[in-house]
């Protein structure tokens, strides 16, 4: 649970920049009114008025003219109608017991939280948004826009000069290392993401220490419930060879040391006896000497447990080395990651720059089935919605919810967060509003639909939504899935039989979920904390040759443009959240101290021509 305390706590750092958009002169789309959306204003109702009004115009007119006029009119009515189909289905959907949305099959398990409610003694009653007003421009716009073109670099990565960082973090100039002063084995915690960070700083710190490493294992958490080890994950034999160059690494510890009481003999080291971020200086110091006495230490758990710096530059590299080049799925994962990515390119057979990289073999499949046609593209989003329920409650933010939810989270709180909840006790922290200010809130899926929407992603656009369960389950995404009705799961692009080896296997369900992801046209993120999120988005960067690119929002600046969401007009708000997104795309160097895993723009991993 402490890793996973850590995840959620790792709020994005984001910067500010001046504020100074002027409101643009252009009006607003006709409103529909969500309190009564088959209303529209007055001019509307003129236009219908003008049409069919006026006999003496009627009877002057031509008999074309008059298909014409009625053609007009029966256009205008259908494109009312639907939008008032998309508002209501905002406004009800998910009151009514039973109702399905029609993309996605009955197989809901990464939308609920429904064991966790239960649980709790609570069952959640949807909420009515505070973005009604908002989201109806944004249905309006939706609605009008299906045929004009996407904005221009949608899709694409814009600036040049990331096309200059080419991958070399597999370019090797140092001695093998003996692995002479001992064994080093280490448990990792946490989800898939904290384990595979854990078992790259691991693979460092052997280097550091010259010691050899005994093949990772993986904790059994009560939270991820998932008792997958490295072998269900990852390709052991591709790891220990790829590696062997580096340093030597064995399946278990040699006979004469397994029968070892690591902890009496003083070899178990925790995350409570090795502080965050530690530099190699701390390695030396106190783990070596347990080396040279017992030869061998187990690290129980292992996460955030070495520095981004300073370290020397080989085993900066070594770890890049690690996380790019030596962790490979398992088939069984990369077979169904490639069918994935298949099924969302709609069979159009291309290949994209990470594809080989996630699915290795498996690519060659992916070239199968429908040719191009008249050069049709088939891209895809993918989104990761951090929203689920261990982020809402640490957040210590308000979603809309009332004394309802409010109650909710801090029921779930006391369960999961109870240092949290002493906090609160002794400690004044900042109010919702003030944290919602700050960009530390995780976007409300209702936010995120408003931010494509405003990018100017257009109502096909075909997502695939990652992650685990969504707070509030389908009655929180009608927003998203009704004004993006082309969205999808792993869940959905499946059959049954397809899912089943991965059912009750979280950590292989997120590997599907990395996979999807990472090769996506473009991939948008939520919260730039998270742990996952950050490890797509430098995998992109490492093999995207500059083409891939990543929406990642300032949600400080975003925080500022949706307090105005009862005033703002629609092209304003438009032109503001386009800027706001574009200023977090600039390239830049790996910053002093930033992880190489999300940031690997710098000399260790990759070369800059």
């Amino acid at each position: 649970m402490a890793s996973r305390t850590n995840s959620s706590s790792n709020f994005s750092e984001t910067s500010s920049y001046d504020d100074n958009e002027q409101s643009s002169s252009v009006p607003a789309p006709d409103r529909v009114d969500p309190q009564n959306p088959g209303h529209r204003n007055n001019s509307f109702n003129g236009l219908l008025g003008f049409t069919f009004g006026s006999k003496k115009m009627r009877k002057k007119k031509p008999f074309s003219q008059n298909i014409a006029t009625v053609g007009l009119a029966l256009f205008m009515i259908a494109f009312v109608l639907t939008n008032w189909w998309m508002l209501s289905r905002i406004q009800k959907s998910g009151r009514a017991p039973g109702v399905e949305f029609r993309f996605l099959k009955a197989n809901y398990s990464t939308l609920f939280i429904r064991e966790e409610l239960v649980r709790l003694g609570k069952a959640r009653k949807p909420q009515k948004t505070i973005y009604a007003r908002l989201l109806s421009k944004a249905a309006h716009a939706l609605a009008e826009g299906q045929n004009k073109p996407e904005p221009k670099d949608l899709w694409a990565e814009p600036y040049f000069v990331a096309s200059s960082w080419k991958p070399c973090a597999e370019q090797r100039d140092l001695r093998p290392s003996e692995g002479k002063n001992g064994y080093i084995m280490v448990t990792a915690n946490g989800g898939i993401n904290q384990q595979r960070v854990a078992v790259c700083n691991a693979v460092a710190v052997a280097r550091l220490l010259d010691a050899t490493l005994v093949l990772p294992k993986f904790l059994y958490s009560s939270v991820w419930r998932d008792v997958s080890q490295f072998g269900d994950i990852y390709q052991e034999e591709h790891f220990i060879d790829y590696l062997k160059p580096d340093i030597p690494i064995v399946r278990e510890l040699p006979q004469e040391l397994q029968s070892l009481d690591l902890e009496a003999i003083g070899s178990l080291v925790t995350d409570a006896d090795v502080v965050k971020e530690a530099k190699p200086s701390f390695y030396k110091k106190y783990i070596l000497p347990i080396l040279h006495k017992n030869r061998v230490v187990h690290f129980l758990g292992f996460g955030n447990r070495l520095a981004s710096d300073p370290l020397p530059f080989q085993v900066q590299r070594l770890r890049c080395r690690c996380n790019f080049h030596a962790l490979k799925f398992v088939p069984k994962i990369q077979e169904t990651g490639a069918l994935l990515i298949r099924r969302m390119r709609q069979n159009v057979t291309r290949l994209g720059p990470l594809d080989r990289h996630l699915v290795g073999p498996f690519s060659k499949s992916m070239m199968k089935g429908e040719r191009n046609r008249g050069g049709k593209v088939a891209r895809y989003l993918a989104l990761h919605l951090r929203f689920e329920i261990d982020m809402v409650a640490h957040s210590l933010c308000e979603y809309g919810g009332g004394d309802e939810e409010r109650n909710e989270l801090e029921a779930y709180r006391e369960i999961h967060f109870p240092a949290l909840v002493e906090l609160k006790k002794t400690t004044k922290l900042p109010s919702p509003a003030a944290l919602k200010a700050e960009g530390l809130c995780p976007l409300m899926p209702e936010e995120t639909v408003l931010m494509l929407a405003a990018l100017g992603f257009n109502r096909q656009t075909r997502i695939y939504l990652a992650g685990a369960h969504i707070y509030g389950g389908k009655s929180r995404l009608a927003s998203l899935t009704t004004l993006y009705p082309n969205l999808v799961t792993k869940e959905s692009l499946l059959s049954s039989a397809e899912i089943e080896p991965f059912k009750n296997f979280s950590s292989q369900l997120a590997a599907l979920d990395f996979i999807v992801c990472s090769a996506a046209d473009v991939f948008a993120m939520t919260d730039s904390g998270s742990q996952f999120s950050s490890l797509i988005s430098g995998f992109r960067v490492y093999y995207g040759g500059g083409k891939m690119a990543t929406i990642r929002p300032n949600k400080r600046r975003l925080a500022d443009i949706f307090v105005k969401n009862n005033t703002i007009d629609w092209r304003t708000f438009e032109q503001r959240v386009r800027k706001a997104v574009r200023q977090t795309k600039r390239v830049f160097s790996r910053p002093v101290g930033r992880s190489v895993y999300r940031y690997p723009r710098c000399k260790e991993c990759m070369c800059n021509t």
